[in-house]
């Protein structure tokens, strides 16, 4: 008797490999704070392009959006540095390399144009510009919610408003493209200022309309109902060690070579830091889906803080980062291990 052959084992199943988790929003937000101190401390323009084109390789490999919403953030930010570089040039009269003059009975216009004045005017763009960039790419990368957790529950109620407000210019542009293309479907065209009116009066109702409705929204959930009950000591220790961020900051853009500078700077953060932690934990709340640390989290907060490290302390030659162009335009001093440590901010990049 003939059996018929078994069939062939099937092979065990596999869980398919799950996809990789996104990077902590603390630590993305450890990466802006470097790039912000990078572009506030310095005027250095081999520094400012090392610092863009480290925001630009991360924004290449970790923003993921259509052609032409991915240039918006570019263009606005070479707008902005256009007209920065030109509204110092047109303002400011110092400089020794006079590119031409206008009479001086124009008011604000007159005198000597020099080049100086647009170089610092375009070293001032330069450095907002990649602060455009850089919180465009930390808006795109991050969303406000996981942002808003940051944020210590004793304070979560100003994070709520702030959440709102960031989001209220784009929601009234888009609000503004769909009364356009429904005042354009019934045949309405921008021809003068009177034509603007069909467009205004919805845009203003439909805003006060939104206000409203999120305004009983809140109140219908108790929003800010009760005053969160958190020490005094902690708002104190607070407000001092934000005072002494601040007197550090300044004195490292004035005095900024002095070994001592970034002692007022690291003090007030850190109480800073233990002051929020301190009246958060006056008020805990649970998480529904934790998303937990891993290795590359670790690493480009450390990238982050090699970078911002580089520009504070006085380890390198820190004069390099105070660059002027006045009197006369000279090429900038340069330290290649500031220019080497910038490059931690690559770190989400090569991740």
């Amino acid at each position: 008797m003939m059996t018929e052959p078994l069939p062939p084992e099937t092979p065990p199943l596999h869980r398919p490999r799950a996809a990789s988790q996104p990077l902590q929003p603390l630590s993305w937000a450890g990466w802006a704070a470097a790039v912000v101190t990078i572009a506030t401390l310095t005027r250095q323009p081999v520094y400012l392009l090392l610092l863009l084109a480290s925001i630009g390789a991360v924004r290449w490999r970790c923003v993921q959006e259509p052609e032409k919403r991915s240039l918006s953030s570019l263009r606005l930010g070479l707008l902005l540095f256009a007209s920065t570089a030109l509204a110092n040039w047109a303002m400011v009269r110092a400089g020794t390399t006079e590119l031409f003059a206008l009479p001086a009975w124009i008011p604000l216009l007159g005198g000597g144009w020099t080049l100086e004045a647009l170089a610092y005017g375009a070293l001032n763009g330069l450095a907002l510009a990649t602060l455009l960039v850089g919180f465009s790419l930390l808006h795109q990368v991050v969303a406000v919610r996981a942002l808003l957790r940051l944020t210590p529950r004793a304070y979560y109620p100003v994070a709520v408003v702030l959440s709102i407000a960031v989001t209220f210019v784009p929601t009234t542009l888009l609000q503004l493209q769909q009364i356009r293309e429904a005042q354009a479907v019934r045949g309405h065209r921008l021809r003068g200022v009177r034509s603007w009116l069909p467009l205004i009066v919805p845009l203003l109702e439909g805003g006060l309309e939104r206000s409203l409705q999120l305004a009983e929204a809140m109140v219908a959930r108790g929003f800010a109902s009760l005053a969160a009950p958190h020490a005094r000591g902690a708002q104190g220790l607070a407000l001092a060690g934000f005072a002494s961020l601040v007197v550090g900051w300044l004195l490292q853009l004035t005095v900024g070579t002095l070994w001592w500078t970034p002692l007022p700077m690291a003090g007030g953060g850190a109480a800073l830091l233990f002051a929020l932690w301190y009246a958060g934990r006056q008020h805990p709340y649970t998480v529904y889906r934790p998303q937990p640390w891993q290795r590359r989290d670790w690493i480009v907060l450390a990238g982050a803080l090699l970078a911002a490290g580089a520009y504070l302390l006085p380890i390198f030659d820190r004069s390099t980062l105070f660059y002027s162009p006045y009197p006369t335009l000279t090429g900038p001093a340069l330290d290649w291990r500031i220019g080497l440590a910038t490059a931690g901010l690559l770190f989400p990049a090569l991740l």
